[in-house]
């Protein structure tokens, strides 16, 4: 049976849709062999928490766990308490806390990183000690559950950093403190505006010079670096100027097919956001590649790429919007409600355009339970469907 819907096409109005794709077969595997993968999971907002703009989290933490158990069973890791959990658009520092002890509680291996910032800090100018002192008390929970800190870029910091110099003081007093080698993170502008000229300059070579350093002068205590940048040069440039052993953890959303494939050189490692919204698909491209079928690996990273760059696309940070939607539509949870009123972040035709590449990419993995949950969004929204 086909299956089919009347979908938003903008101004013009309406227009019948009818699913092509095939979803990408489910299944369990062990995580792959050549690459790490981590997946950047969201938040399931409770439906009956007031969770208004600037009020305290309500999480759904049935369903929020049980998709982080959607992940590790197809041999993903977790990287728990990142952005795409609404870190600074929603998600405060007391509701990240209890994810992070209620998620490494379950991870099956330790296979779950979480992010440590400074995001108890109230907005505004703060001395670099409150800086570090913010980043002690976030990575003393990291510690305490056993997981492998991500040492988030920081808007506080940015704020109160005058020069390099004031990075590397912070970094370097979290490097010598970690009991175990940690993952840096650098988060480009157009993820977060208030992260902009992070590193000390607004030059993205200068920056990664600055970034070269710091791991270089501290390698026994870095396991890799997160780069969400959009694009692709420099991060295969940054790559291969890091030092032996010390990996890159792709956050290209654009590109990342391409960087985690690698080159002559090297490769990318992958801490992804679109990785939560194309999980039967990441993994099955990956044991591809481990398989050497790269043949395969490119047929089903490719039609995913149109979606991720959808999802993505500017205003960037809103693509949470878009990896709560899928969670909705493939069943993970019960609403598309998300912590902050965040589900308002894209408008009626932009989630048509993700339902259609979705469904064309494979993953709709219950294509018959996201026509009838579009429906009614669709009802709700004051449309005729």
């Amino acid at each position: 049976m086909t299956l089919s819907l009347r979908l938003p096409t903008g101004p013009a109005g309406l227009a019948e849709y009818r699913l092509t794709g095939t979803p990408v077969a489910q299944g369990t595997y062990e995580p792959a062999r050549g690459r790490l993968a981590f997946a950047a999971a969201h938040v399931v907002a409770d439906p009956l928490g007031d969770n208004a703009p600037g009020a305290p989290a309500v999480i759904d933490w049935e369903h929020t766990l049980e998709f982080r158990r959607h992940l590790w069973s197809l041999g993903l890791s977790v990287a728990e308490a990142m952005d795409t959990a609404q870190r600074g658009m929603g998600l405060d520092w007391p509701a990240t806390q209890e994810l992070i002890r209620r998620s490494a509680a379950e991870a099956p291996d330790q296979r779950i990183a979480v992010g440590v910032g400074t995001d108890q800090l109230p907005a505004g100018q703060h001395p670099l000690d409150a800086v570090i002192a913010a980043y002690e008390e976030q990575l003393a929970v990291a510690e305490e559950v056993g997981a492998q800190p991500i040492l988030m870029a920081s808007r506080a910091l940015c704020a109160a950093a005058a020069s390099p110099d004031d990075y590397r003081k912070v970094y370097d007093r979290l490097l010598a403190q970690s009991s175990r080698p940690v993952i840096l993170h650098w988060l480009g502008s157009m993820f977060d505006p208030a992260l902009a000229g992070y590193w000390g300059s607004d030059s993205l070579d200068t920056a990664a010079d600055v970034v070269v350093e710091l791991i270089a002068e501290n390698q026994a205590n870095v396991d890799g670096i997160k780069v969400s940048l959009l694009d692709a040069g420099k991060e295969v440039a940054l790559r291969n100027r890091l030092p032996e052993g010390v990996r890159l953890y792709t956050g290209d959303d654009f590109n990342y097919p391409e960087l985690i494939r690698g080159d002559e050189q090297r490769y990318s490692d992958a801490l992804l956001g679109i990785f939560a919204a194309i999980a039967p698909a990441a993994a099955a491209a990956l044991h591809a590649l481990d398989d050497g079928d790269v043949a395969r690996y490119e047929e089903v990273f490719a039609p995913t790429v149109p979606l991720a760059r959808h999802i993505f696309s500017a205003p960037t940070y809103y693509y949470k919007s878009g990896i709560a939607f899928l969670a909705w539509l493939n069943g993970y949870q019960p609403g598309f409600t998300m912590v902050g009123g965040l589900q308002t972040g894209r408008s009626l035709p932009h989630l048509a355009e993700t339902f259609r590449l979705a469904d064309q990419a494979g993953v709709l993995t219950r294509p018959d339970l996201a026509v009838e949950r579009f429906r009614q969004l669709l009802v709700v929204s004051g449309v005729d469907a």
